[in-house]
């Protein structure tokens, strides 16, 4: 059975990443979407609401789990028996950091391989933190995240 992880910090999950994740669950047996913590990054919602909307987003996809972790990903990969790292690439640019962080991965764990999944070109302009900007100014978000993540974004809005 192939397993691949699909990392991230999901904050929010928009259409790009349902992309990212429907075509990854095609090529593996058993896709795991982990939503990880990032200090670095301010988030707008908790690790348990970015797990809840991802688990309603991707419920028609039946080999999908989404789960969680604190920790660095190549322990979480270790603990989770995985040697494939699914990462979704927008534009070139951002293939230069993400080869980079394959590298790293690669020296702290040789078994674990990173496979790189362009999203399809309508959702190349497409980042979480677009989504983020445009929300809190009232913009329509409507063809960049799915129906439950927009409205869990416009409340989330309403209690700032």
């Amino acid at each position: 059975m192939k397993l691949a992880i699909y990392p991230g910090s999901f904050d929010p999950v928009t259409y790009g990443h349902l992309n990212v994740i429907e075509r990854g669950a095609q090529i593996v047996d058993r896709l795991i979407v982990a939503v990880l913590d990032n200090p670095s990054k301010h988030s707008m919602f908790t690790m348990e609401e970015r797990v809840d909307m991802l688990k309603q987003v991707t419920k028609h996809i039946p080999n999908v789990e989404v789960d969680c972790s604190h920790g660095l990903l190549y322990e979480y990969a270790k603990q989770k028996n995985c040697q494939l790292l699914i990462r979704g690439i927008r534009f070139y640019a951002e293939f230069e950091s993400e080869f980079q962080r394959a590298l790293l991965l690669k020296k702290l764990d040789p078994k674990l391989e990173t496979m790189f999944l362009p999203t399809e070109s309508e959702y190349s302009y497409l980042s979480s933190s677009v989504v983020k900007e445009i929300a809190s100014f009232g913009g329509d978000i409507r063809q960049m995240v799915p129906p439950y993540v927009e409205k869990m974004i416009q409340k989330r809005l309403k209690v700032r």
